[in-house]
């Protein structure tokens, strides 16, 4: 029997071992996606342009082509994103990670995605976001992770973000902002912060993003208007305060934004009153919720002439002059039929203000024209 020399059978081996790394490779590459092919089991539309890989199962984040600018990776169980998880993937503009059971995002977790304008965390279970987390992220400009559990952000975490325009933080744990939190992000025009466990704002925490046009702290613990850390806004134009603890409103506690500030929402607070110049220096509103408060009237610094859309009921109002300019508005809206009742004086309880008989003898002060307030 003719028998193979022993060389022959070591280099049959060799070949064989070689051919059994090849595939596992192979293997690895097809899960992970090596860059310039579509990972498995992905779909991918534009030439790697898009890479939609929604709910596949993974487990792992893929390596995508730096041709790629989207990349869907909602609904995957991925836990977490590591350092560098992105190394490859230089020419991301949009990532979605929303619904990835993600609880931690490591330092230099986005290192290399100088490009990315779009990210969304939401749905997550983040409970902290490392140091540099962030970097190399300079043209960020959407930012999104609410829904999450972050209960505290360092100082200086979102300072890579230069040209961030809109951060979503609402749903989550956060229970107080401290000075500094926003320090870089001197671009920020919208700041969502509902629905936190934050009982104070400390008097800097705001100063970095003076700029913002709207906030919202909505849901929230705050039991004290927070005077000296909005002071320090310029431009607001819509503020949502509502379902906080807070019983009263200070004097010209929007004055610093006051003639930029168009909608305000202050309803569910429990509120009983408000001061008499707490609205001095507010000339652009068009939208006012108190409703569901215990306001009995509204206060004298409150200018009605530009409000379209107000919505005041369930208060405890009392039907007196000193609600008629409530009722004067009323007259001029007519169409809109915004409800509110009388609980007092007791004759006319239960009344609509609308049609409530009581402000038949106040004289009403006319609003002097603004040709008039010139000279």
């Amino acid at each position: 029997m003719l028998r193979r020399p022993v060389e022959v059978y070591n280099q049959w081996e060799c070949w064989e071992g070689c051919l059994s790394v090849c595939l596992s490779m192979c293997i690895v590459l097809m899960a992970r996606g090596a860059p310039g092919q579509c990972p498995t089991p992905c779909h991918c539309h534009g030439d790697l342009q898009h890479v939609i890989c929604d709910a596949v199962g993974l487990k792992k984040i893929p390596q995508v082509s730096a041709s790629t600018r989207l990349l869907n990776l909602q609904r995957n169980p991925l836990g977490g994103v590591p350092a560098a998880a992105f190394a490859d993937s230089g020419g991301l503009v949009s990532l979605h990670m929303q619904h990835c059971q993600l609880r931690h995002i490591a330092t230099n977790a986005f290192k290399g995605l100088s490009q990315l304008v779009y990210l969304y965390l939401s749905h997550n279970h983040i409970t902290s976001i490392q140091p540099d987390a962030f970097r190399d992220l300079s043209r960020l400009t959407y930012l999104h992770l609410d829904h999450n559990r972050i209960s505290e952000l360092a100082k200086g975490i979102f300072s890579p973000l230069v040209n961030l325009f809109v951060l979503r933080l609402d749903d989550n744990k956060l229970r107080q902002l401290r000075p500094g939190t926003f320090a870089g992000a001197k671009d920020l025009r919208w700041l969502h912060l509902s629905g936190n466990q934050m009982s104070t704002l400390h008097a800097g925490s705001l100063e970095d993003v003076e700029n913002l046009a709207v906030l919202h702290l909505d849901r929230n613990k705050l039991a004290v208007y927070p005077a000296a850390a909005m002071s320090k806004l310029r431009v607001v134009e819509e503020l949502a305060l509502g379902e906080n603890p807070m019983k009263s409103i200070p004097e010209r506690a929007f004055s610093s934004f006051g003639r930029y500030m168009e909608k305000l929402q202050m309803d569910r607070m429990g509120l009983e009153k408000m001061s008499e110049e707490a609205f001095a220096g507010v000339t652009a509103l068009t939208s006012l919720d108190v409703s569901n408060n215990k306001l009995r009237w509204l206060p004298k610094s409150l200018d009605l002439s530009r409000v379209t859309n107000l919505t005041v009921a369930n208060n405890p109002w009392s039907c007196t002059c000193q609600l008629a300019p409530l009722r004067r508005w009323m007259d001029g809206n007519s169409r809109k039929r915004t409800d509110a009742a009388c609980a007092s004086p007791p004759a006319q309880r239960g009344k609509q203000v609308r049609d409530s008989a009581a402000f038949a003898a106040c004289r009403l002060k006319p609003k002097r024209s603004k040709t008039a307030a010139r000279h």
